[in-house]
Parts: structure tokens; C-alpha cells; sequence
């Protein structure tokens, strides 16, 4: 009487295929396998196959599967020029203001008396300009007080003379070693100093950025308006810490000691001050030891 079979030695018996050639019948390949194995073999190719195909669903065929997939991407191109679009509005609105700004300091007008429509905005520096129509009353105050002091951005008086110069007290841009001194017979309006590496480079005194870029001969150039006609300008700097329109005081670091520009041979400062449209001696009121 034969053993009765169960599931489990179904899937656990073994069974031999073999391969022949149909010439001469000759055997080239022999498999052992059971069903267990085979069964195994199926379900993991299977679950590889379903993976692969959801995977390729979900990224590279997308654009063909879902049909939500050409709205979304629509949706975040606009999004995207939206956020363009209003930054770049926004960066031209603060420029224009600033333009305005500086034409109506150069008017010598009375920036409390402007009205809303005169669209007057505080001078501070280009990216935190208050897009605000009208001053608030604690900068109209600051400007009052500012202006009517001898600290005022600019000034329209001109009467002042060289020796009252003397009497402001200006702070040492750099101290080191002056290489080159003024001689305005060679065409040279300023001093050369030479100090340390990486040294900060300082305001003269408080005033308002209105030059800060890059020229051929100055490499970066900083200018800088103080009060009345007095201008100070520092060039061959490294790296420029303050942009046109910044409101600095005196001391504050505005730009790195450099090598840049057409006109120099080693890490410097050429240092310029100018007082009524005439280039005046740094070393006459200024000690740079």
C-alpha cells in the first residue's frame, strides 16, 4: 500500500530536469529543484517587479501617470515668477526712493516739510528703506535733531574755511606707516598707509556712503560724504564693508585693507580727504601712529 503524500512533501520533494541535445540525445544541463524553491523564486521576482514599477510610477513616469502632475508643476513655475516679479518691484521701488532721497538732500530741502506726495523716505541703507509714503514720527525727530547738529549728512554752507577743520575731531582711519604723502604736484591728493593684513579700515566721521564700487585704477573705492563739503575716500580696499546709502559714524568699519586696482604694489590704503572741492593733507589733522 502506498504513503499517503502531503503538501509538504510536495513542495520538499526533489526533482531532477534534464537537458538534451535532440541529435544524439547527448545531456548539457541537469537542475535539481523543488516547488518550495521555485515558488520562492516566483513570489521574490514578483515583489521586485511591483516595486520597480512603483518607483519608476512615482518619479520618472510622473509627468505621464498622474494627471495631476502637469497643474502642480504649472502652479510652481507660476509661484515662482510671482516671487520674481515681486522682488524685483520691490528692489526698483527702493532705488527709485533712494534717487529721490538724495536729490532732495542735494536741493537742500527740509525733509520734515515734504509732503506724502513728495513719496520722502528715511536714508538708511538700501535694503531696510521704509517703503512707507510718510515719515514716522521718531525718524522725523532723529532728523530734525541730526540735520540742525554740525553731524548733518550734508550741508549746502560753504563758508567754512580750512582751519575749522581743525576743530572737528576726526578718527584715525588706519594706523601704520605712511609709504607715499600728498603731492598734489605728482598728482598724488592723499596718503599711502601701510598697515597689517586684514586690517579694518574706519570712517573718518559720520556721514553717508555715496560711492562704493569697483574702478580700474582704485580697484574697490569708498567715498564717503561728512558734514558740509567734506569728503573723505579710501581706495585699493580688499573688501567693502558698507553699500551707497549706509549712514556710518565715525570709527565704524567700513572696508578691508587690500591690494586692488591698476595703481598699487602691495596691501595698502590711499587715503583722501577733500574739503570744498580741494584736496587737503591727511597728516595736518589726522595721527596715523
Amino acid at each position: 500500500m502506498s504513503q499517503k503524500r502531503t503538501f509538504s512533501n510536495w513542495l520538499t520533494d526533489r526533482y531532477l530536469l534534464i537537458v538534451r541535445k535532440e541529435e544524439d540525445f547527448s545531456e548539457k544541463r541537469t537542475i535539481i529543484f523543488n516547488y518550495a524553491r521555485l515558488i520562492l523564486i516566483m513570489a521574490l521576482i514578483f515583489i521586485l517587479s511591483m516595486t520597480l514599477s512603483i518607483l519608476s510610477v512615482n518619479t520618472v513616469l510622473k509627468q505621464w501617470f498622474d494627471p495631476r502632475y502637469a497643474e502642480m508643476e504649472a502652479n510652481r513655475q507660476v509661484l515662482n515668477l510671482t516671487m520674481i516679479l515681486d522682488s524685483l518691484q520691490h528692489e526698483v521701488q527702493i532705488k527709485n526712493n533712494y534717487i529721490q532721497n538724495v536729490k532732495y538732500i542735494l536741493e537742500g530741502q527740509n525733509l520734515d516739510s515734504l509732503s506724502p506726495s513728495g513719496q520722502m523716505l528715511s536714508t538708511t541703507t538700501l535694503g531696510d528703506i521704509n517703503l512707507s509714503p510718510a515719515l514716522s514720527p521718531l525718524d522725523s525727530q532723529f532728523r530734525a535733531e541730526y540735520e540742525s547738529s554740525d553731524l548733518g549728512l550734508v550741508s549746502l554752507n560753504f563758508n567754512r574755511s580750512e582751519d575749522e577743520l581743525r576743530e572737528i575731531i576726526f578718527f584715525t582711519p588706519l594706523e601704520g606707516i605712511i609709504t607715499n604723502k600728498f603731492d598734489p604736484k605728482e598728482d598724488h591728493f592723499g596718503i599711502d598707509i601701510v598697515s597689517q593684513e586684514n586690517e579694518p579700515i574706519k570712517a573718518l566721521a559720520d556721514g553717508i556712503v555715496i560711492m562704493a564700487s569697483w574702478t580700474l585704477d582704485g580697484g574697490y573705492v569708498l567715498v564717503i560724504q561728512h558734514t558740509g563739503s567734506l569728503i573723505s575716500i579710501y581706495k585699493h580696499n580688499s573688501e567693502l564693508i558698507k553699500s551707497v546709502g549706509n549712514i556710518v559714524a565715525s570709527g565704524e568699519v567700513v572696508s578691508i585693507i587690500g591690494n586692488t586696482g591698476e595703481l598699487t604694489s602691495g596691501p595698502h590704503l590711499h587715503f583722501e580727504i577733500w574739503f570744498k572741492e580741494e584736496a587737503v593733507n591727511p597728516e595736518d589733522y589726522i595721527n596715523f601712529r
